[in-house]
């Protein structure tokens, strides 16, 4: 599984990579976090608003940090 975090990495973007982390490894998912700071790429993902969050691919968090309980119900 793959997740990516675009923001310019800001306290929020790093506040959701980590979040990210712990949430994959409390559900013993094998999953590489990926950040993206690159502003041409994160506007090609969609994404206006930073912190985003994809999973495999597909945009499922813009414009916030959504909590740890949160993330784990997307990877499921």
């Amino acid at each position: 599984m793959k997740i990516t975090v675009y923001g310019s990495g800001c306290s929020s973007c790093v506040e959701l990579a980590d979040y990210a982390k712990a949430a994959a490894e409390e559900l013993g998912i094998d999953a590489e976090v990926e950040k993206v700071e690159d502003m041409a790429e994160i506007v090609k993902a969609g994404i206006m608003s930073t912190p985003g969050l994809a999973i495999d691919g597909k945009v499922k968090v813009k414009g916030r940090v959504p909590s740890k309980d949160e993330i784990k119900k997307l990877l499921k």
